[in-house]
């Protein structure tokens, strides 16, 4: 059957588009019959302008022959005027009389030659500027002509192609509906044998009804004399009230919820796009707000309008929540459904946006009711179209209260029996027939309403492209409700059905039995699970203990080892320590070792200016280095026993004294403050310029985050401004094209009026040359009577 529906869909479709290419056909047909009167009028207009130009040339032969009749008459003249002036020299002695008649007669000839070469000259101006005319006018309608004559040459190229073209597609249709015949007597007879197997169907189901009937009576009877276990006092605690998990049911329930999933995103796509355009013809209609500022109200209205999104995006994304917490190993019933209550929260917000916007939108249309261009007619649609938004808006709010119902049990236990709840679904399922229905209506009236006003003489394009996409809209708001309606209509029944309920029980299912339901059918899982699942081998008990002996010496091994990397790394640390102190050691060291080279030295210069002087003095010497030779020798002695313990703000130093250890204590200790405050210096120096690179590099950073979301929005507003400009010359495009076409018509119309014109006016002017003739041949009879 389905293929037979598409195949009549297919045909309807066709039979359209053959309509449609008939009619274009016929304006086809049309305008060649038109080209083929014009080319044909165009035609016997050349042929008056030969007429014509063969009447010109006549007359021009005529005025050649006539100008070289004047020629030969003005050359006679001329030898007369020279034979008269011979014979005038000739006969000088004769009287004045001849002398004078001969100039006179002279004179005459010369004026009338003058105006004969003047006459000359004029005609041939006029014969120039008529030829020229002509010739102009001759290669302008042989131009159009040629065009004209491939025009129609082009329309009937297309007028055989779309002739080949209906003949093929009739040809096709014709065949398509014979199979279709041939295959809608075949679906017949199937249908005949279908309906036969039905009822054998059906007599079985009663025979199979009837024998279960009587085995469920027989089982409740031995249920009710046998089983011992019904507990009366608390039967909502009782393990056997436990219903069993339904697993059909579940994915029922799933599949359900993606069908209502996939519907709700379509309404939900619907009403964004009917809120958005509303809002854009606010801006459009009955004032343009690029021309002129809209009124207050409409502008709340536009505002109102703005804020759809955060209204009616939550309504698919709560479904969607839904549709996720069904799952095949939960319990999806009413009083489990969490989810239920924050989608029928989120649809009672859209229904009070609804409620909010409609006091806007009634008075929006009492606006446009009294604007200057508006007619009767559209008063009517604007007044039915405020009906229908009434009526939408009160069928979402009975929506409202239906699905509140609904999501009642899931916070309040035993809110609802069972038979209230069946009523509200079918209630709700008339709710939404009825909001298809209005929508059906509001879609209509305003169709109606953009074709009326695509009648008045201001309307822009903008306001009926987005008129369009309103009508498109409501269009798709039209089916989305209409399959809502159709889908909750046809899943009634198991929506009303109880898929779970305790035995023995009408009472709905509440939470507690739907925790003790999952948690009986885990068990029952694991319990299938271990019993097909093969149980691995056992461990021995002196191989567990010798592992678990390796881990607890592995763990300690590896605590130990912890240890030690962290004593190593302190020791490499305090040796770093130690080699920074020996190696300003050293240099003390280097500094002492000069001092004493230099203290040698002096003293090597004493001695050898000893020996130059007395022997008293060489003495002197001898004994003083002797005795300083003693005290190096005891003080080396004593340095050897004791050393001695300097401590100072830098650090501790053990050092051993010598003759000048104050100012080595102090060398060393400025050396040593030197060093470290040079260390101190390049560190900071160091931090420092990290410091300002970090800084640098974080401005930088910053810098580059605004700018990249600036190249965005720029992006972004380019990308806009570009849509907007393709727009724009779409629309320019299609303005310019009709424009054209509309001159177009208007200067054929024109060309034929004119043509018209000339006839009428040619007849005329015969008519009056007639009458003229007839009143002269009327004055002459008179005359001669």
């Amino acid at each position: 059957m389905a293929n037979v529906t598409d195949l009549q869909t297919k045909y309807s479709k066709l039979a359209q588009e053959y309509s449609k290419l008939r009619a274009q056909n016929q304006v086809l047909k049309k305008a060649v019959v038109d080209e083929q009167a014009n080319s044909s009028s165009l035609k016997e207009q050349l042929k008056q302008r030969d007429q014509s130009l063969r009447k010109q040339e006549q007359e021009m032969d005529s005025l050649s022959f006539r100008n070289q009749q004047l020629a030969k008459r003005v050359e006679l003249l001329q030898e007369e005027l020279a034979a008269s002036e011979a014979k005038g020299k000739k006969g000088k002695s004769k009287g004045d009389s001849p002398l004078q008649h001969g100039l006179q007669t002279q004179s005459v000839f010369d004026e009338d030659l003058q105006k004969k070469i003047e006459e000359n000259e004029r005609l041939h101006i006029q014969f120039y500027e008529a030829d020229e005319l002509h010739r102009r006018q001759e290669a302008e309608l042989r131009a159009r002509l040629q065009e004209l004559e491939k025009d129609s040459e082009q329309h009937q190229t297309v007028v055989d192609g779309l002739t080949t073209k209906y003949m093929e597609t009739i040809e096709r249709l014709q065949s398509d509906k014979a199979r279709l015949e041939v295959k809608a007597q075949t679906l017949e007879r199937e249908a005949k044998e279908c309906r036969m197997r039905t009822e054998e169907c059906q007599q079985q189901l009663r025979r199979c009804q009837s024998e279960l009937n009587r085995q469920v009576k027989q089982s409740s009877s031995v249920i009710q004399e046998k089983v011992p276990f019904n507990d009366t006092k608390f039967s909502d605690y009782n393990s056997l009230n436990v219903p069993p998990h339904n697993r059909r049911h579940q994915l029922k329930a799933r599949d359900v919820a993606g069908q209502a999933l996939s519907f709700i995103e379509d309404l939900v796509a619907a009403l964004l796009n009917f809120h958005s355009y509303t809002e854009q013809r606010v801006h459009i209609y009955p004032l343009d707000s690029s021309i002129e500022p809209i009124s207050p109200l409409n502008q709340k209205f536009s505002q109102y309008l703005h804020e759809n999104a955060a209204y009616v995006r939550p309504l698919e994304d709560s479904f969607l929540q839904l549709h996720q917490s069904i799952t095949e190993d939960n319990v999806t019933v009413l009083e489990t459904v969490v989810k239920l209550k924050s989608f029928a929260d989120n649809f009672s917000s859209y229904t009070h946006f609804l409620q909010k916007i409609l006091p806007y939108q009634l008075k929006s249309l009492e606006e446009e009711c009294e604007a200057n261009l508006c007619t009767p007619a559209l008063t009517v649609k604007n007044r039915e179209l405020q009906s229908d938004m009434k009526r939408v808006t009160s069928v979402f709010e009975k929506l409202q209260n239906y699905i509140n119902l609904l999501a009642l049990p899931s916070v309040r236990q035993d809110a609802m029996p069972q038979s209230s709840t069946s009523a509200v679904f079918t209630q709700l399922a008339a709710c939404l027939h009825s909001l298809h229905d209005a929508v059906k209506e509001m879609s209509k009236h305003y169709s109606q309403k953009a074709g009326l006003e695509q009648e008045l003489p201001t309307v822009t394009q903008k306001l009926c492209t987005t008129t369009e996409c309103l009508l498109g809209s409501l269009g798709s708001l039209t089916s989305s409700t209409g399959k809502i309606a159709t889908f909750f209509s046809n899943n009634l029944d198991f929506f009303t059905s109880s898929g779970y309920s305790p035995r023995g029980s009408t009472v709905a299912l509440n939470p507690l039995q739907a925790e003790s339901m999952l948690a009986n059918k885990k068990k029952a899982a694991a319990y299938i699970h271990a019993i097909k699942k093969p149980r691995p081998q056992s461990v021995p008990y002196r191989e567990a203990l010798s592992n678990r002996r390796i881990l607890t010496s592995s763990t300690e091994s590896r605590e130990g080892l912890t240890q030690q990397v962290q004593q190593s790394q302190e020791k490499i640390a305090r040796l770093e320590q130690e080699k920074e102190h020996w190696l300003l050691e050293a240099q003390l060291g280097k500094v002492r070792l000069e001092k004493e080279n230099q203290r040698i030295a002096d003293l090597e210069a004493q001695l050898a200016a000893a020996l130059g002087g007395s022997p008293n003095s060489q003495t002197a010497a001898a004994s003083t280095l002797a005795q300083s030779h003693e005290e190096a020798e005891t003080e080396q002695k004593a340095a050897g026993k004791e050393t001695t313990l300097c401590t100072s703000l830098v650090g501790m130093l053990c050092t051993t004294p010598t003759v000048e250890h104050v100012g080595d204590e102090e060398s060393r200790e400025q050396l040593i403050k030197t060093h470290y405050m040079a260390r101190v210096g390049e560190l900071t120096t160091q931090l420092q310029i990290s410091d300002s690179k970090a800084v640098h590099f974080h401005s930088e950073c910053r810098a580059l985050a605004k700018r990249l979301t600036i190249a965005e929005k720029s992006r972004e507003t380019l990308t806009e401004e570009v849509r907007v400009a393709n727009q724009n010359i779409t629309r320019l495009q299609d303005e310019l094209a009709t424009t054209k076409r509309s001159y177009e018509d208007q200067l054929s119309m024109m060309s034929d009026h004119l043509c018209s014109m000339n006839e009428t006016l040619s007849k005329q002017r015969e008519e009056i040359d007639t009458l003229k003739l007839g009143s002269k041949g009327n004055a002459k009879k008179n005359k001669g009577r």
